[in-house]
């Protein structure tokens, strides 16, 4: 069965910050809602065999499973984003964009706190910060309580991250590495998993580090 992209429907994306629309070859978009794509900057990501999502399944009522990702960037980071939101989608994850949404200067500051903000509120379990160096987002996510960002130059370091640290963001270097080199470092990531026994202990003193600093 076709499915049919309308203005109305990317008003009502934007509403809930959703600015990636997923189509496949037999997606119908009206020329209203293209028009809309092009203003307001959407991400249009084509899967060649379509799944089980209904136009965009973006939103934050799947973001209690594990694969769902709220991902952010400021402009250094725009089209790596892009290309990543690409990447994990085909892979079966379902994403949030968390902006920017073009390469205009912005302060990472202010996309790092959103995307920790979210976390931190459990909307999200896991996401990812883009910025040149992946060093100044991670220096702001790791302020909010229970945040654990990670900057990941390579497949150990992300690995690592997750097994023995239990990281909740991945902070990447658009400036860093090469595209490739930052899809086998996400895939990595994504698909380590905690390792808990010594590694809680560690993380249980960390926690209580937390506390005395923020209550």
């Amino acid at each position: 069965m076709k499915k049919l992209i309308t203005e109305k429907d990317l008003i009502e994306f934007e509403k809930k910050g959703i600015k990636v629309v997923v189509i496949n070859k037999e997606t119908l978009i009206t020329p209203l809602a293209l028009d809309r794509i092009r203003a307001s900057k959407f991400t249009v990501v084509e899967q060649e065999i379509p799944k089980k999502i209904s136009n965009v399944k973006l939103a934050n009522q799947d973001s209690e499973t594990s694969n769902s990702i709220i991902i952010g960037n400021d402009h250094t980071g725009f089209k790596l984003k892009n290309n990543l939101i690409k990447h994990l989608t085909e892979r079966g994850y379902n994403l949030f964009d968390a902006g920017t949404y073009d390469e205009n200067p912005c302060d990472y500051p202010d996309i790092a706190k959103i995307v920790a903000t979210k976390i931190v509120e459990k909307e999200f379990n896991l996401g990812i910060l883009i910025d040149a160096s992946g060093i100044p987002s991670a220096i702001v996510a790791n302020k909010f309580k229970g945040i654990k960002a990670a900057t990941c130059y390579n497949t150990f370091s992300a690995r690592s991250s997750r097994a023995h640290n239990n990281s909740n963001i991945l902070v990447l270097g658009a400036r860093a590495l090469g595209e490739e080199s930052i899809k086998i470092i996400v895939d990595e990531w994504m698909s380590t998993k905690f390792e808990g026994g010594r590694h809680q202990r560690r993380l249980d003193k960390l926690s209580d580090i937390e506390n005395e600093n923020y209550g």
